[in-house]
């Protein structure tokens, strides 16, 4: 079951595919970063396949460097992961890598969805002309045409909500004929992470298509329902106290045992070695809102409204929207608010329920909230210098436990 994840970002949806038991041929992205967080997991796999794990761990404890690690793992694995952006100047060169990568295999199914700001909410209520203009609504044509290269049985696509009503709904129709001309048919679902066994509040479109002519049943994603009856306690409590400006890249021990719902979404998997427990540094008057924000919601389970802050602490102008841009990541919930790429640029929507750490939640606490592994790593362009760009890679990933869940509902299609 071999497949091509196209604009891969740090690989969450194709975590999830590996999982299932599908082989990946190549993983194209044009983040560079992203790019070596792909290597990384791709080193995992291989050692892990290959008992050698160790070294990996050496990697995670800082024992090795990242070249050292890279130098164990054959060439031709380094080299399915592409760090080109996809379209008419670079797929020429991007068919050739995959090409030499297949050999005489097939592929049987593409994964993978374009970058969403174009089809966003926000990004559109923050565009001038409402992202008309944005060339990355017009990704969708490059997939139809690496569709129609490799002609594989299926496709996943995956995207934000805004795609059905972008354009007043032209894009997804005009997608629709499009992949119809190349010979696909496809399935709309409209789904929620939470549902997935995920404890974050995700909601996103996953469309399903398949060659016309074959006759198979498209299994109804909507109708997914995983109760895991765990709630943010569970994902956060094992993890020791840091405060902010604080914790440790490589590498920390965890402050107590896993419990049920990390083993069974495998954020611990046996490997105990915790990285990238790391928060920002705040100012003093953002630790200020941060402690109101808690109290709030741990006196009243009332969110923080922007407008009922002290004057002295409100910095915006803006008092009529974004009044919820403080908000608690609340421990008493099964499943959190939506993680987003702007993480990366501030941790205010995603503030830590303890009061006594009084900060924003670290990259760890993210990608947990993504249902990451513990012993996925995050790689920066900078070896060691990487909490940005961590966030970005995971406010922008697929929840890997979510396609694991997709992996296996079409994993006998093929």
């Amino acid at each position: 079951m071999n497949y091509i994840d196209l604009f891969a970002g740090a690989g969450g949806l194709s975590e999830g595919f590996i999982r299932a038991g599908f082989n990946p041929i190549a993983h194209v992205e044009m983040d560079e970063a992203a790019c070596l967080t792909l290597k990384t997991r791709i080193a995992y796999h291989y050692l892990k396949s290959t008992n050698k794990k160790d070294f990996y761990i050496d990697y995670l404890k800082g024992s090795i460097s990242r070249k050292q690690l890279y130098d164990l793992i054959p060439a031709e694995l380094m080299e399915s992961v592409i760090n080109l952006p996809i379209g008419s100047e670079n797929n020429p060169k991007i068919h050739k890598i995959i090409d030499k990568l297949l050999s005489k295999k097939k592929v049987d199914l593409i994964i993978g969805g374009p970058p969403c700001q174009a089809y966003s909410l926000v990004g559109r209520a923050r565009s001038k002309d409402g992202m008309k203009g944005d060339s990355r609504n017009y990704l969708y044509v490059q997939y139809a045409k690496y569709l129609e290269k490799y002609s594989p049985k299926l496709f996943v696509f995956e995207n934000v909500l805004g795609l059905k009503s972008a354009g007043k709904g032209i894009y997804l129709e005009n997608m629709k004929k499009l992949f119809l001309k190349k010979g696909y048919i496809f399935k709309l679902f409209t789904i929620s992470a939470n549902d997935f066994g995920v404890l974050q509040n995700r909601k996103r479109i996953i469309i399903i298509g398949w060659k016309k002519g074959l006759k198979i049943s498209i299994p109804d994603l909507e109708k997914i329902k995983i109760a895991t009856g765990h709630k943010i306690e569970h994902l956060f409590g094992d993890l020791p106290s840091v405060i902010a400006g604080s914790g440790k890249d490589k590498f920390q021990n965890y402050s107590g045992p896993t419990n049920d719902y990390l083993k069974s979404s495998c954020i611990r998997n046996g490997i105990d070695v915790l990285t990238q427990h790391v928060a920002r540094p705040h100012t003093i008057q953002d630790k200020k809102i941060y402690k109101i924000a808690v109290q709030k919601w741990q006196n009243n389970q009332q969110r923080l409204d922007y407008n009922d802050l002290p004057e002295n602490l409100k910095t915006h102008s803006n008092r009529s929207s974004f009044i919820d841009r403080f908000k608690v990541v609340a421990q008493d919930l099964e499943y959190s608010q939506t993680v987003v790429a702007h993480i990366a640029k501030d941790g205010h929507y995603y503030i830590h329920p303890d009061i006594n750490q009084n900060r924003s939640i670290t990259v760890r606490e993210a990608a947990r909230l993504q249902s990451f592994p513990d012993d996925y790593y995050f790689e920066g362009v900078k070896e060691g210098s990487n909490r940005t760009a961590a966030f970005k890679q995971i406010g922008n990933a697929v929840p890997p436990l979510m396609g694991e869940k997709i992996a296996d509902t079409i994993k006998n299609l093929i």
